[in-house]
């Protein structure tokens, strides 16, 4: 019972994985397109965890949800400002 569990929930996570990779895809703002990244990093580790590679795990937590997504933010704030010096921040 609990092995049947656990394969529905991989199942789970690889069909929340796939629909991050669309939606990330697909959307049209920049902010949400880096939250989903963000989600889609930590489902990864998750995955990562459960194919009993913790060190892979880690690496992604930390550089993929971690590092990855504040740099993103800090762009994005970036060009913000950019654009709000330049007269053109009406997004």
């Amino acid at each position: 019972m609990i092995l049947f569990d656990l394969i529905i929930f991989e199942y789970m996570l690889l069909i929340f994985l796939v629909g991050c990779a669309l939606a990330v895809s697909f959307t049209r703002k920049v902010l949400s397109a880096v939250i989903i990244f963000m989600s889609y990093s930590i489902v990864m580790s998750i995955i990562w965890l459960l194919l009993e590679a913790p060190d892979l795990a880690l690496t992604e937590a930390a550089i993929g949800a971690g590092i990855t997504s504040i740099l993103f933010f800090l762009a994005i704030k970036r060009i913000n400002t950019m654009e709000r010096k330049r007269g053109g921040g009406d997004r």
